[in-house]
């Protein structure tokens, strides 16, 4: 397993350094024809299809499709020492009715996505998954699932309504941030550097909705404010139909605008989230549970969050690189919602190393304060968690426009303290072994087709 390890390490620093030496093929993309180009040096793997892509892009139907590959293993710490490799395909098809010829302001958008094998997210210990990719559309299973069906209309430049199924991260603004966002595929692998995990107990990844928008500028990259409600049982595995009702809702808001700050690009993002729902409470009594029979609820949840991006140096003004810090902030109820306080930090970078101008890198560190469950019993009261800390750093090699090629390394202090096992072959006894910290190297590749 150690000889394992070293040639994984050495292969990774290896590919690294052929990366580097790679003389520069990046090109304009034509905007007229944004998918044509030789193998090298178009968008995608597939190209323009004969033209034909290109000929429905202008129309305003779009497919994007692309499948993430990741093998990553546990060096150090954790639960188990492993290796695991997964991926998760995904396509996105998007609609603009005007450009369509049928009438003006309407998208759709449907999205089908799917994922296989295992990952080594259950194995840190860690509340936050290392591979997110593998987390969606359902974590933890072999599945292919519509996560996104909506339909959005402009009523005017400046405000529109939208309704359907969301994939909540990539619906609206869904907390964007220049350097840290997405489904860990193309930026960070680390849940906590995508989106703010705060949101998870009240905004499930998939769900229907209803909602507003509203672009105070006409233009959504200046400023954007979303109004939603959703329902918080959502999946991706349902249709959200059978149980929809008044008291499973959420209610969120969000508003990001671009900023100007020292003359370089910035954002500044505000939200918060509100949910009627019941949910199990993170305290427990046990006498509560013996005389009800059920472990005890605590009616709603709510949270805010804050992020930001901000550029330090922007070589050309708007171009989409160069290199910048981000941050997050979110603070909960700490109950039923365990993570309390969360922050997150880091750098971020696009471009503007010499002859690799499409390549991006990040790292980044948050902290997670955990409320911790708690069981009181007639003589203790136990808690089962502590407060969560990691790091990462990734290097997004682009092999070309649509083959991307990570190294990523990762150190966790995990949540879980420790393992907890019964040996029941004769005595029974009861085992514990304490989860110390993790190290995560992984290798992710991308291919858009």
């Amino acid at each position: 397993m150690t000889h394992k390890r070293s040639v994984i390490a050495v292969a990774v620093i290896v590919l690294f350094g052929i990366s580097l030496s790679v003389k520069a093929w990046a090109q304009e993309i034509s905007s007229a024809n944004p998918y044509s180009g030789d193998f090298w040096s178009r968008s995608t793997l597939t190209g323009d299809w004969g033209g034909v892509r290109n000929d429905l892009a202008k129309k305003g139907v779009t497919f994007d499709l692309s499948l993430t590959q990741v093998y990553q293993g546990i060096l150090v710490g954790g639960k188990d020492e492993l290796w695991k490799y997964s991926g998760r395909g995904d396509l996105t098809i998007n609609v603009d009715t005007q450009k369509l010829g049928l009438w003006p302001g309407g998208f759709f958008t449907a999205e089908v996505e799917g994922n296989y094998n295992k990952s080594v997210n259950g194995k840190t210990g860690a509340l936050m998954p290392v591979n997110s990719n593998q987390i969606y559309p359902i974590p933890a299973s072999e599945n292919l699932n519509l996560p996104a069906l909506n339909f959005t209309q402009f009523l005017s430049p400046y405000f529109g309504v939208t309704l359907g199924k969301f994939a909540t991260i990539t619906s609206t603004s869904g907390d964007m941030n220049e350097f840290a966002h997405g489904k860990g595929d193309t930026q960070f692998m680390n849940l906590a550097f995508n989106f703010n995990p705060v949101i998870a107990l009240t905004v499930p990844y998939s769900t229907l909705g209803a909602g507003a928008i509203v672009l105070p500028t006409k233009d959504p990259n200046e400023a954007i404010v979303s109004l939603m409600v959703l329902q918080t049982n959502g999946q991706a595995s349902t249709s959200g139909f059978s149980d929809l009702n008044q008291n499973l809702l959420t209610f969120t808001g969000e508003g990001r605008v671009r900023t100007n700050f020292f003359g370089l690009t910035g954002h500044q993002l505000f939200g918060a989230t509100i949910s009627n729902k019941k949910f199990k409470s993170i305290d427990q009594n046990v006498r509560f549970i013996i005389e009800n029979g059920a472990l005890e609820d605590k009616k709603g949840s709510w949270n805010l969050y804050y992020n930001f991006d901000q550029y330090l140096y922007e070589p050309k003004k708007g171009s989409g690189q160069g290199i910048g810090i981000f941050g997050r902030f979110g603070a909960s109820d700490g109950n039923p919602n365990l993570m309390h306080y969360f922050y997150s930090i880091g750098i971020g970078g696009k471009g503007v190393i010499p002859g690799r101008p499409l390549d991006s890198y990040g790292i980044g560190y948050y902290y997670m304060v955990i409320s911790s469950p708690t069981l009181t019993g007639p003589f203790a009261t136990r808690s089962a968690l502590r407060d969560e800390q990691g790091f990462e750093a990734y290097y997004n090699i682009a092999v070309t426009p649509w083959m991307k090629l990570t190294p990523d390394l990762q150190v966790i202090r995990p949540a879980q303290k420790q393992v907890i096992s019964l040996n029941t072959g004769g005595i029974p006894i009861v085992r514990t072994k304490s989860i110390e910290t993790a190290t995560v190297l992984g290798l992710r590749l991308q291919l858009v087709f």
